[in-house]
């Protein structure tokens, strides 16, 4: 099971395109692929991540990442170590997600282990990748996004987005603590976030160890946000910038999507989203991570057969991009019959759009869409039949808390 604190270390280290291959499942450390109810780090429940797809032969090989998805602060010098049990690794990598650049490593001649060569670099979100075979040469897949230290970012708890980087209109800023805080008007004090554009930025906590901010209205495209954060007198600063507008609207009536840029319709898709017996969320959702492909395995909601093996287990879902902690994703459908895309809603909850095994063809809308959108971008789904209230903690789903309430959610107000 996923902690909630693991949950959101994984959520604030996602600041990147993540171009490998990630496994979802309950055991693997990267939360589930499926909604699970409303608040973010419930146990799952009714919206799955796939539709009607046929069950694969599971591998026994089974990869273990050290340290595990998510994890940050973490040292230069410590070890990071990627093993296998029942299977021999095939394929290692360990890539800087800023710049793409590839740690060199060992794979040791049994095939059961692999380490870097050397030290990593600080301040920096690293993606380890490693695929693996069984006995029977079935494939086997695991992923794991780390942070190394970075006194800016851990300075009095894990800050997100990260510094530098350029992010979509609807990216709220996050503080994860490590535990809960008490005095929460302190630290709050101790925070100040502004933008160039001129908006007001309120925090509001929205758990014990959550302090989230944002500005009344979505950020104003090309504008800069600047972090401050202060402890015993001593001050750091983070900035990002807010890169154009990107809203794009899930019309699970019509079962189409607009994609607007800076307030014009620059494509119309047809999509699939959630059945009447498992509709997808109604409400403004903010994509937070991004996946080229992704492993979906039903044992992950739950969801098995007579025998006890997994309803569905997809070694690569294709362009897949998280909406939400619980698990929504819009991504790519390649399974689907083209007659599906704009016609009926299939799905246990996510929003599918047209694709091919491998996510190869970049003219597939699903590919399109992925190459068009940057973590931070909103996504909102109207006319669902979904009854649900989206929380706002459930991934970045900050924006459907309205401002009064939003406000009134702050210590120092």
């Amino acid at each position: 099971m996923i902690t909630a604190r693991k949950e959101l270390s994984r959520l604030v280290a996602a600041a990147g395109v993540l171009g490998g291959v990630l496994a979802v499942t309950a055991l693997g450390g990267v939360g589930n692929a499926a909604a699970s109810g409303n608040a973010a780090g419930n146990p799952p429940a009714t919206h799955a991540p796939v539709d009607q797809a046929a069950t694969q032969d599971v591998s026994d090989a089974r990869i273990t990442i050290t340290p595990g998805q998510g994890a940050h602060n973490v040292g230069t010098a410590d070890p990071v170590t990627v093993a296998v049990s029942n299977g021999k690794l095939t394929k290692v990598t360990m890539t800087a997600v800023a710049t793409g650049a590839q740690v060199s490593g060992t794979l040791f001649a049994d095939g059961t282990s692999w380490k870097p060569d050397g030290r990593v670099e600080r301040a920096t979100t690293y993606q380890v990748a490693a695929e693996a075979v069984d006995a029977k040469g079935r494939s086997a897949i695991e992923n794991a996004t780390i942070n190394t230290v970075s006194p800016a970012n851990d300075f009095i708890g894990h800050l997100s987005p990260e510094d530098g980087s350029t992010v979509g209109v609807g990216m709220p800023v996050t503080v994860a603590f490590d535990k809960a805080i008490g005095d929460k008007a302190a630290v709050e004090s101790e925070i100040q976030v502004s933008s160039s554009s001129g908006q007001q930025v309120v925090g509001h906590w929205l758990s014990d160890g959550r302090l989230d901010f944002r500005p009344e209205h979505y950020w104003k495209p090309g504008s800069t946000v600047t972090v401050k954060l202060t402890l015993h007198g001593i001050q750091k600063t983070v900035t990002f910038k807010i890169g154009r507008s990107q809203i794009s609207t899930v019309d699970a009536k019509t079962k189409r999507m607009t994609v607007a840029r800076n307030g014009k319709t620059i494509r119309t898709i047809p999509i699939s989203s959630g059945s009447a017996e498992h509709p997808t969320y109604n409400g403004q959702m903010v994509i937070s991570e991004k996946y080229r492909q992704i492993h979906m395995n039903a044992s992950s909601v739950g969801l098995t057969k007579k025998d006890g093996k997994p309803a569905y287990d997809i070694e690569a879902v294709p362009h897949a991009m998280r909406l939400s902690d619980s698990g929504t994703f819009i991504h790519g459908n390649y399974w689907g019959a083209d007659s599906v895309f704009g016609r009926v809603n299939t799905s246990h909850g996510c929003v599918g759009l047209k694709d091919v095994a491998g996510g190869g063809d970049g003219q597939q809308p699903a590919a399109w869409f992925f190459d068009h959108s940057m973590i931070g971008d909103v996504v909102t789904v109207k006319n669902s039949q979904d009854k649900t209230a989206l929380a706002p903690d459930n991934g970045l789903s900050d924006w459907n808390m309205p401002w009064s309430e939003w406000v009134a959610g702050s210590a120092t107000g």
